[in-house]
């Protein structure tokens, strides 16, 4: 019967790990929740821009190219 208890402790061990990880996890989740949260009350710079307009000397605006969206 001694030999059980060891197997038994194991388990437990192996739980408390397990629940820790899992615990972690969650945290991470929350934490990187928030932070999305942040950034789209804040305006996401990754979001979409208004395109920049140049004019030409004689004030007539010039064509937009692809880099500009």
């Amino acid at each position: 019967m001694g030999g059980n208890s060891r197997s038994t402790f194991g388990k437990r061990q192996k739980e408390r790990a397990r629940q820790e990880k899992q615990g972690e996890k969650a945290q991470r989740r929350a934490e990187r929740k928030l932070q999305q949260k942040d950034q789209e009350e804040k305006g996401s710079p990754s979001g979409p821009k208004d395109p920049v307009v140049t004019y030409d000397e004689e004030g007539n605006p010039e064509g937009l190219g692809f880099h500009d969206f």
